[in-house]
């Protein structure tokens, strides 16, 4: 059984009139306040450094390993590739080698990553309100 997902009309679930728990495996609404193991997981894998930036670039579609790094200014290679690996490795991109001289790779999101799109989309439209970049000193 899966946690219902948050009403788009808001957020705050007092002002519905209702409350809406966490779902534990064996079907059992947890405690009002807690979090949920399937919460927690997604949260250690979108907080790792790198990854929702990762996860927005091929939001746009497919791309080869310099596309990325391109993208993601401060990012470094050996870093890229750790998290690639790391975020294929979890089912959220997709690795394709298209063969041919030279032999091309290409990385894109799964139907998994492809569910992150909210998320991804929900955090860069908070990051544009209230994330600012302080004024230089």
């Amino acid at each position: 059984m899966r946690v219902p997902p948050i009403p788009e009309e808001t957020h705050d679930p007092v002002a519905l009139g209702t409350s809406i728990l966490a779902v534990e495996p064996r079907g059992k609404a947890e405690a009002q306040g807690t979090v949920c193991e399937h919460f927690q997981r997604a949260a250690e894998i979108l907080g790792r450094r790198w990854n929702p930036q990762l996860i927005r670039v091929l939001l746009f579609g497919p791309a080869r390993f310099g596309e990325i790094r391109e993208r993601v200014p401060g990012i470094s290679d050996n870093l890229l590739s750790e998290r690639l690996k790391q975020l294929e490795a979890e089912g959220i991109v997709s690795r394709t080698v298209h063969g041919g001289r030279p032999v091309l790779i290409e990385y894109g999101l799964t139907e998994s990553g492809l569910g992150l799109g909210k998320a991804i989309d929900a955090l860069a439209e908070w990051a544009e309100r209230f994330a600012r970049a302080p004024a230089p000193v």
